[in-house]
Order: structure tokens, then C-alpha cells, then sequence
């Protein structure tokens, strides 16, 4: 039997904008589950999780449960939409092999778009992804 996961930590990439469009979004949105956002790499997210490697977490969505469960990938993707009032529903389908399809498509247009903007010279991310106080 699993362990009941109370809340739940994102890391994200503070670099990148989607990333940050991202988290400002799960932040706007009315939890199920406490969610806590950290940057990936970060002091604070080697502090919190020494035992992650934490380059990977840069490269790959990685969410922490209070008990220490990792979730990264598609896993990670669909745990963040089950902590959400309004998308829990959708995150049970998406975790079926139906809806497994499309987690997958989702993430391999996120990674082309990361691909894209966070190319060597491109500038940091633009004002309208600014992380909120």
C-alpha cells in the first residue's frame, strides 16, 4: 500500500519560460494538495534533497512528496494536475494507457519548446514570466 502524499514540492526550472508559466499557473490554481514550488538546482533544492541528482532535475520535471516519493517524467505531469480541485478527474484518465498518449505529447512539445528559447545567447526569461511575490 502506498503512502498518502499531503503535499507536494515542484521543481522547475527558474530559467526557463515555460517552466515558469507553468508554476505560475499550478500556483493560480485551487489545491486538492498543498503545492510548494522550488527551483530546480537551486541552494535550497540541494539542501531539501541531496540525494536527487540534481542536474537531472533540470532537464526533467521532478516533483517530491512530503514522505519523500519522486515522481519525474510523466508521473511528475500527472501528479501535479491529481493535486488540482479542478483537474483531478483529468489526471486519473491521463494516468490510464488511454490518456497515456497524450501526457506523452504534451511533454515531447514541452521539451521542443524548451529546446527552442533556452538555446546558448537567448536571453533569460522575459518580464511576463517573472516569478510573482
Amino acid at each position: 500500500m502506498g503512502t498518502a502524499v499531503r503535499a507536494l514540492t515542484v521543481l522547475y526550472d527558474a530559467d526557463c519560460p515555460l517552466c515558469v508559466h507553468l508554476r505560475n499557473w499550478l500556483l493560480r490554481q485551487r489545491p486538492l494538495v498543498p503545492l510548494r514550488t522550488v527551483p530546480a538546482g537551486s541552494a535550497e533544492a540541494r539542501r531539501r534533497y541531496p540525494e536527487l541528482d540534481h542536474a537531472r532535475t533540470l532537464r526533467e520535471i521532478t516533483v517530491i512528496g512530503d514522505k519523500g516519493q519522486v515522481y519525474t517524467g510523466q508521473a511528475a505531469w500527472v501528479v501535479c494536475l491529481w493535486a488540482l480541485a479542478d483537474h483531478r478527474s483529468k489526471a486519473h484518465w491521463l494516468a490510464t494507457p488511454a490518456g497515456a498518449p497524450f501526457v506523452r505529447v504534451t511533454m515531447l512539445a514541452a521539451a521542443k519548446y524548451r529546446e527552442a528559447v533556452n538555446r546558448p545567447g537567448t536571453p533569460p526569461c522575459a518580464e511576463q514570466c517573472a516569478v510573482p511575490h
